[in-house]
């Protein structure tokens, strides 16, 4: 009988072994249908969600035109290279994105120079470059205790002179091109670089910009002036990005932080019309971060352009004339004008208050050259002499101390106790009235308007006088109705009141009313003698004549979008005939047989007035007192129908005798050019007419 065989038996480990594997797919089965039935759609949604997000992109600032509508300021294109970081970009992809760019351009500047970095610029790629060797220098206490921030901010501590020192000139240059990176924000472009790129490098960089995630080869701008520095100092500058202290005032405005905004001038005055309207473009971005779409939801437009009230090619002459005279001043006597180094100069419209040129020339001693800076006649402030005479005058009639026509004996004064004073005239000029006091410019004839104001009409050779030291602020209140020691109100930032004399005796009341006490600007004495040439209305003297819509033609202007009406800011409080009287006194200044000006102006066409002024004063050099004068000339043309008004001041000239008159020649230029150019642009105007009659003859 056969045994019937033993029927093999797996063994018992690997029956266990099959039912653990049989068992693991039965929970992975049971998983993923609760991954498919139970949340399969909400992994699905996640999987499909998208964002939107919305970046704004600054569009070009409007242009700057003159008066005649020559450009002044444009926007120059650029190559430009931008940095968008999309979602979840890490340190590390950044320094790999930089030292790719690195091969393809240089942030070195014309000069082979790199930015300059900091410190800590250096330590945060070294410790990128050396991440595990940077940890291991903390202590696992140290570990332990502090977060990861204060973690890297202790490694980065540690990381030692000689190492920030032996990086190399390939490796600053990737460290600079990393800082611009770490400047921007999520979906906002960041320029990395828009100046000094070649054509070569735009290339090459836009070549690979599949390779450069978040890079873009755009065409930016910058600020053009065909000009050069011509007024340049009015015209101002623009930041290359907010600056910090001024980070809040603008990002809640809808800047960027990379934006450029005005940061002086008339780009900072006019910040919110020269500002162009940004492009809105909306992307949607996956869940992974990468942009998927984009629209335009705004399209960007370039900034509204000003027109300005100046006119560029007077300006350029003016500049050059007061610089001529300036310098024919310090040659004619090289030791005495030691201390001459500016002349200053205004011209404006006294009607209007538009500005036609200002100029402020300067000769630095140092470099030997003369350099424009026109601030000066806004900002500086000087003693202008008998030019404000004319102030004085109408403050002593309207204050009622004094009468048209009313006589004084121009001889020397002294009050009990100071020195003498007088007019030019070591003698004095004898009886003298009103119009001749203004015409011969009389120290005198003004000595007893002030003693007069202050309480004092029996004057006496070498007694005291009766004084109220409220005489001060009343002829103060006076010059102000005119613009002296008061704000111009012109459309500029940071313009200067002036200074006042603090001692409040009789003969400073008597210099304030001769121009040798309070300082002004070479403005106010502008705004001064307009009021004067203008029957006593002070207007607010501008820079801005209209604002014009941006276009597409580079060759047409926009239509007017707002223009600046004159601003009347106050009607002088004064009997109408005084201001004539004053005007007659004017006329005769630049016309009598002793007018202080009329060699200069006699016999000019176009029939000026106004007033000179020397003031008497001093430079202090090693501890001695050097007397000095203050040469300056306030003016206006034709005296019938003034159109033009303008202010000199040429401080600190010596004291000899035949001085270059300097401030008469720049004032006779200033007329003389002005009127010069009128007459050429009639001419020219008057032969296009005719031309284009011609033109229309033809084609009848």
């Amino acid at each position: 009988m056969k045994k019937k065989k033993k029927r093999a038996q797996l063994p018992f480990r690997l029956n266990i072994l099959f039912f653990t594997v049989f068992l693991l797919f039965s929970i992975l089965i049971i998983q993923l249908g609760v991954v498919q039935i139970l949340n399969g759609e909400a992994y699905q949604d996640e999987i499909d969600r998208t964002d939107q997000e919305t970046i704004k992109t600054p569009s070009p600032r409007g242009k700057i035109y003159d008066r005649y509508h020559n450009v002044i300021v444009d926007n120059k294109p650029l190559y430009s290279i931008t940095y968008t970081p999309q979602k979840g970009v890490q340190a590390e992809d950044k320094l790999d994105l930089a030292e790719k760019l690195s091969a393809l351009m240089t942030m070195a500047d014309e000069d082979g120079n790199l930015p300059k970095l900091t410190e800590r610029n250096k330590q945060e790629y070294w410790y990128l470059k050396n991440t595990e060797e940077a940890i291991s220098r903390l202590t696992d206490e140290e570990k332990s205790e502090l977060d990861n921030t204060e973690q890297y901010d202790e490694a980065l501590k540690r990381i030692t002179e000689e190492e920030i020192e032996s990086l190399t000139e390939e490796e600053l240059e990737v460290i600079a091109i990393k800082r611009e990176l770490d400047r921007a924000s999520a979906l906002a472009p960041q320029i990395i670089k828009n100046e000094n790129i070649t054509a070569g490098e735009y290339a090459q960089v836009a070549e690979h910009l599949d390779d450069l995630s978040g890079i873009n080869a755009t065409i930016d701008w910058t600020r053009e002036r065909p000009y050069g520095e011509t007024f340049g100092a009015f015209i101002g500058s623009i930041t290359e990005g907010i600056l910090s202290e001024q980070e809040d005032y603008y990002v809640t405005r809808g800047y960027s932080r990379n934006d450029r905004v005005g940061r002086s001038g008339l780009e900072q005055q006019y910040e919110e019309v020269l500002r162009g309207k940004k492009e809105e473009i909306e992307y949607t971005t996956d869940s992974q971060g990468n942009v998927i779409d984009s629209k335009i939801l705004v399209a960007g437009e370039r900034g509204n352009d000003l027109v300005l009230t100046n006119d560029m090619e007077y300006q350029e002459r003016v500049d050059e004339l007061v610089r001529g005279e300036l310098d024919k001043a310090i040659k004619k006597h090289p030791y005495e004008n030691r201390f001459l180094e500016d002349a200053l100069v205004v011209v404006m419209q006294p009607k209007t208050g538009e500005i036609l040129a200002v100029s402020g020339q300067h000769y630095d001693r140092d470099e030997d050259k003369y350099q424009s800076l026109p601030l000066k006649a806004l900002h500086d402030v000087h003693e202008p002499g008998s030019s404000i005479k004319g102030a004085t005058m109408l403050a002593g009639y309207q204050s009622g101390v004094i009468q048209p026509n009313e006589v004084i004996n121009d001889k020397p004064m002294q009050i009990k106790g100071t020195n003498v004073k007088k007019s030019v005239v070591s003698y004095g000029f004898g009886p003298v009235n009103d119009l001749t006091a203004l015409e011969r410019s009389s120290n005198v004839y003004m000595f007893h308007i002030a003693l007069r104001m202050g309480g004092e009409f029996n004057y006496q050779w070498n007694k005291a006088v009766n004084f109220n030291t409220d005489a001060f602020q009343e002829m103060r209140n006076y010059f102000g109705q005119f613009g002296l020691g008061v704000k111009t109100g012109i459309d500029f930032p940071n313009e200067s009141l002036g200074l006042q004399e603090k001692k409040l005796i009789p003969g400073k009341l008597m210099d304030l009313a001769i121009g040798q006490s309070d300082n002004y600007t070479t403005l106010q004495l502008a705004q001064y003698v307009s009021t004067i040439a203008n029957d006593g209305v002070r207007v607010r003297p501008h820079l801005l004549k209209e604002v014009r819509l941006p276009t597409t033609n580079d060759d047409e202007l926009g239509a007017v979008s707002r223009s600046v009406n004159t601003s009347v800011l106050n009607q002088i409080e004064m009997d109408m005939s005084y201001i004539e009287r004053v005007q007659e006194g004017f006329y005769r200044a630049y016309h009598g047989a002793h007018g202080t000006a009329s060699s200069t102006f006699k016999d000019k066409s176009y029939n000026p007035a106004g007033k000179t002024g020397t003031a008497e004063t001093f430079i202090v050099e090693d501890e001695k007192t050097i007397d000095s004068i203050n040469q300056a000339l306030v003016g206006y043309a034709p005296y019938e129908e003034p159109e033009v008004a303008f202010a000199v001041i040429v401080p600190h000239l010596g004291t000899v005798s035949d001085q270059h008159p300097v401030s008469q020649k720049i004032g006779e230029g200033l007329l003389d050019t002005y009127f010069d150019l009128k007459e050429e642009r009639q001419q020219e105007a008057e032969k296009e007419a005719d031309e284009d009659e011609s033109k229309e003859d033809e084609k009848e």
